[in-house]
């Protein structure tokens, strides 16, 4: 039972990692107790219940801001909102716990009657075995990569500099070999054991920091002046009737304070349909942006052949363009198994336009304000190889967002470090606009440059860069980082079938 506990602290202890609190080292210290857990665990079922507390302990204190979505603008009762978020921890703490199984497995399946040396198992194996799981996790049913261990690291750990080679999962797996190196020289103290652990992990963090001096892309273009609106629109009152002309004069009102050549309004700015836009409403933002030489981004719904999308629609001296949203959140944008769990909607959620179409894998890049932008909105960006499908055309990226459904919560936050792992994996720079914050500037290294206050109204002005060429994260995505987990698991059965000849 003390174990049990020991574990479950260390989940909650995880979240501390990440943004807002940067603590980055407390998610490789949680690793470190939880793979010392599996690896002194007496079976492989309580390797599976010992990653189960963890994970429940982690995503219960890391995703817990759902409950404002849920019960304060989704209608949905007091407690059945918390017995929501408690099943979905409950589910996502499944991942974990297999990954606890599975290693515990293959540790009695290599070992055999030779024995697995623990430095194997801390090294190799639990490793490959934990960025499996987190990878599996964010592609499955739609996939939730939230919290994946990678995102901790993000911009402040030497462990950052694996993300333009690798990605996400890159980091995440040089997070669990550096958590088991630290277990492995706990256990081996300062023997011949020891010390070669100690040199692997300085190793390790040494390789990261030098990968953080390179250049993988290199100036496009000169420098261009961006204005990121932020409405602060309370999303009770977002889709009200009376609300709308405030809402519309509101961000009628930013955009035209701005001489910016790009201007970019948040997701769903305008909650309205393009075709119900006041033509003097765009007649006014047109010829504004027009007189700057340059473009605005708008957030909106279209409609087309009588299905609804969540779209970006750019106005101003370059053709109109748009990118409709692809990968859309299960439940708050369309409902999977619709026959089944369409009362879900209708009955208990009351989340406006909660049924949507998709947008396309394959969009064009928005080419406006003389850059080459890619666009993505909201949830997409945590989504790593879907980004990279905009490039190396794309020059900057562009996140639009509304994380005003999670209130004060560090849901803005997590996510604002989020499309600080896209700005690093792709050598771009991100520039974000967010109804209630974190609206954003993120250079190309990770780093966030300028930021205004959430909850407040305003516009974020900056001389931004364009960016191209590739990273190598960009041309081969996670397919290195599956790879090298792979050959770390055969590196762990070929030594042990070398110490068992």
């Amino acid at each position: 039972m003390k174990n049990y506990f020991l574990v479950l602290a260390a989940g909650v202890l995880a979240v501390a990692g990440f943004a807002p609190f940067n603590l980055f080292p407390l998610m490789i210290l949680s690793l470190a107790v939880l793979f010392h857990a599996w690896l002194h665990a007496r079976g492989k079922w309580m390797a599976f219940r010992i990653g189960l507390v963890f994970g429940f302990g982690f995503f219960c204190a890391g995703t817990g801001w759902l409950y404002v979505a849920l019960h304060d603008y989704g209608g949905m009762p007091m407690l059945l909102s918390a017995l929501a978020i408690a099943l979905f921890a409950g589910f996502l703490a499944l991942f974990p716990a297999a990954a606890g199984y599975a290693q515990a497995r293959l540790h009695a399946k290599l070992a055999g009657h030779a024995g697995l040396h623990s430095g194997i198992v801390l090294l190799l194996l639990i490793p490959a075995v934990w960025v499996f799981s987190e990878w599996v996790r964010g592609n499955i049913f739609t996939g939730f990569p939230w919290l994946t261990a990678g995102y901790s690291q993000v911009p402040y750990s030497p462990l950052a500099g694996y993300a333009p080679v690798l990605g996400v999962y890159g980091v995440s797996l040089f997070c669990a070999i550096s958590a088991g190196l630290l277990v492995w020289l706990w256990q081996a103290g300062f023997s011949r054991q020891g010390r070669f652990a100690l040199v692997l992990l300085v190793l390790v963090w040494l390789i990261g920091a030098g990968l953080q001096q390179m250049a993988w892309t290199h100036a496009e273009g000169e420098p261009l002046k961006v204005a990121l609106l932020q409405g602060n629109i309370e999303e009770s009152a977002k889709f009200e009737e009376g609300s709308l002309v405030s809402t519309l004069e509101t961000y009628r009102r930013l955009a035209e304070s701005s001489d910016a050549r790009l201007i970019v309004m948040p997701e769903t700015a305008l909650p309205i349909l393009r075709e119900e836009m006041p033509p003097l409403y765009a007649e006014k933002l047109l010829q504004h942006v027009r007189s700057n030489a340059g473009d605005i981004l708008l957030g909106l719904f279209e409609r087309e052949r009588g299905l609804y999308y969540n779209s970006v629609v750019s106005l101003g001296s370059s053709p109109t363009q748009h990118y409709r949203k692809n990968h859309l959140v299960p439940f708050g944008e369309f409902i999977p198994l619709r026959p089944l769990l369409g009362v879900l909607i209708n009955e208990v959620l009351h989340i406006p336009m909660g049924d949507q179409a998709r947008g396309g894998e394959r969009q064009q890049v928005l080419q406006v304000a003389g850059q080459k932008v890619a666009v993505d909105i909201c949830y997409e960006d945590v989504f790593g190889e879907e980004i990279i499908r905009y490039l190396p055309e794309a020059t900057m990226l562009v996140n639009v967002t509304n994380d005003a459904w999670y209130g004060h919560s560090h849901a803005a936050m997590q996510h604002n470090q989020i499309s600080s792992m896209r700005a690093l994996e792709t050598g771009r720079m991100m520039l974000r606009a967010t109804n209630t914050g974190v609206t954003s500037v993120i250079d190309r290294d990770g780093r966030i440059l300028q930021t205004l206050p959430q909850h407040e109204e305003g516009v974020l002005t900056a001389a931004v860069q364009g960016y191209a060429g590739r990273t190598p994260y960009v041309v081969w995505g996670n397919a290195a980082v599956l790879l090298l987990a792979g050959l770390l698991l055969a590196a762990a059965w070929l030594i042990n079938r070398a110490k068992a000849v």
